[in-house]
């Protein structure tokens, strides 16, 4: 895997942490000219990069991760900010709904869930915090398939695009799994998304509105 972040300390403290776990870290970079460099030239199973490098502290990191999306789509990307840079997330999520995440800095509560979502990303899944997914749904909020859905739906919804399986979902609402897959398929019919379209259909039931 490969770490693009311009903070010294956290930076290095990413590194020693996924080493203890046993995860080889094959680069360290601070900014995203660097990055784009390394993955060229290593092509790892997953980047974690954050939004805001050098040089202009804006959305180095996004577009850097559009870039290797567009490139070597088989590389994981795993955003880790503290914020959510909304034009360039929602690309990067509706271009492809294989192998991406958003966690925010300050709301990684446990080391475990990091490393729980980086290996979902780099397994070719998808984790997003919450705060995230309500932001970008805040920002499509107007949009037809947001209304056509019931509050449950929504819950169902937010939990699918942060990368829970039906049986996650169904302990975090209380509810049976057989429910969750009726609320599922239910968001499913409302945002007309075909059965063809598969397993991504979960992540898409969420980010075919955050692009439009």
């Amino acid at each position: 895997m490969m770490l693009a972040e311009d903070s010294v300390l956290l930076r290095e403290g990413l590194v020693k942490l996924l080493g203890d776990e046993g995860h080889q870290v094959v680069a360290a970079v601070g900014d995203a000219s660097a990055l784009l460099a390394q993955v060229e030239r290593e092509r790892p199973d997953v980047v974690v990069a954050d939004v805001r490098m050098p040089p202009t502290h804006t959305d180095e990191g996004l577009r850097a991760a559009l870039r290797i999306r567009a490139s070597w789509p088989e590389v994981g990307i795993l955003v880790l900010s503290q914020y959510v840079e909304k034009r360039y997330a929602v690309e990067l999520f509706t271009e492809h709904t294989d192998g991406v995440g958003y966690l925010l800095k300050d709301r990684v509560a446990h080391v475990g869930d990091f490393l729980d979502a980086l290996e979902r990303v780099a397994g070719g899944g998808a984790a997003f915090d919450a705060e995230v997914v309500r932001q970008l749904i805040a920002r499509t909020s107007h949009t037809d398939p947001l209304q056509r859905l019931t509050p449950r739906e929504r819950d169902v919804m937010e939990l699918m695009a942060q990368g829970h399986t039906n049986a996650g979902i169904g302990r975090a609402l209380h509810v049976s799994q057989s429910a969750v897959e009726k609320h599922a398929n239910a968001i499913f019919d409302k945002l007309e998304l075909s059965a063809a379209e598969g397993y991504s259909r979960r992540v898409l039931a969420v980010l075919r509105y955050l692009g439009s």
